[in-house]
């Protein structure tokens, strides 16, 4: 079975992120709304910022996002591509081996769990 393509969804947590509106979701979700972003694509946007503790991004698209300074360690990555995006300071999941990080970032492959 593969994975879906990722996509932009209505979901309103993600089209805040699509908006530039990293405050507003980091607000949202500190109040308890629920959060899940799997499958989704992030493509070219700024989540400089973005309160990403305990969020699922399996499956999803950040080629060419920048993910500077995120703490991605208790996150669900599994399947994501992160095909140059700017990943200065990203602190991934410690189930993500380097070599399938530099793939990833270097050909947009999707991360595989070890």
């Amino acid at each position: 079975m593969t994975p879906e393509t990722p996509r932009i969804s209505q979901d309103e947590m993600y089209q805040l992120l699509r908006a530039d509106e990293v405050e507003e979701f980091n607000r949202r979700k500190a109040a308890g709304e629920r959060v899940d972003l799997s499958g989704k694509d992030f493509r070219g946007l700024d989540l400089r910022g973005m309160d990403v503790e305990g969020i699922n991004f399996a499956n999803s698209y950040f080629r060419q996002a920048d993910l500077r300074g995120l703490n991605l360690s208790r996150c669900n990555m599994e399947g994501a591509s992160i095909g140059h995006a700017n990943i200065r300071g990203v602190l991934f999941p410690v189930e993500l081996s380097a070599e399938e990080i530099r793939l990833s970032h270097e050909h947009g492959t999707r991360m595989r769990y070890r």
